[in-house]
């Protein structure tokens, strides 16, 4: 992973076309004025079919305590967006996850949350499987869930208020079959 000389990590910034233009410390590129940058977001599943839903730790800066995908995360520049899933499903979730598969490769958001702090992300989707339980980093998920997909699609239909802006867009893009 690429980081700064001081060991600060860094997210990749991008232009509107998606090429990169520089890069910029992850814990100062949130705000109310978010530039565009690189992400990714993971769906994770397991052997049976059910699907990983997070809630997100209430001490998060952006969406707290919103049900979401399994996780999300940045490539560090030069960090191939697969490597970078790898490496935060295990940071994150505790958990290694396997048959890594692009879903949504050109998905690009931006929402903002109460407090103003916006998300602006071009932000490959990802589906994996997890052969084990998560056992989650406190600063990253409050609660988990596995869920039967078309279940899930109803609780959004009915309540997308407590779903993550960018999954509720990632559910209503993702393509039959997968």
């Amino acid at each position: 992973m690429s980081s700064a000389p001081d060991g600060t990590e860094l997210v990749l910034l991008l232009d509107d076309g998606g090429k990169p233009v520089g890069t910029a410390p992850k814990a100062t590129v949130h705000t109310t004025d978010t530039p565009l940058h690189f992400a990714f977001s993971c769906h994770v599943f397991n052997p049976a079919g059910r699907m990983l839903m997070t809630r997100r730790a209430l001490t998060k800066d952006t969406f707290a305590g919103v049900w979401t995908n399994a996780f999300c995360g940045h490539p560090a520049p030069g960090e191939k967006a697969v490597d970078a899933v790898l490496r935060r499903a295990e940071d994150e979730l505790g958990v290694p996850v396997r048959d890594v598969d692009i879903v949504l490769p050109h998905f690009r958001y931006r929402a903002a949350d109460a407090n103003g702090i916006v998300e602006n992300e071009i932000c490959p989707v990802f589906r994996a499987i997890v052969d084990a339980d998560p056992k989650p980093a406190k600063d990253e998920v409050a609660e988990w869930v596995w869920v039967d997909p078309i279940s899930l699609r109803m609780a959004v239909s009915a309540a997308p208020f407590a779903f993550s802006p960018w999954f509720s867009l990632q559910l209503a893009a993702w393509p039959a079959g997968k």
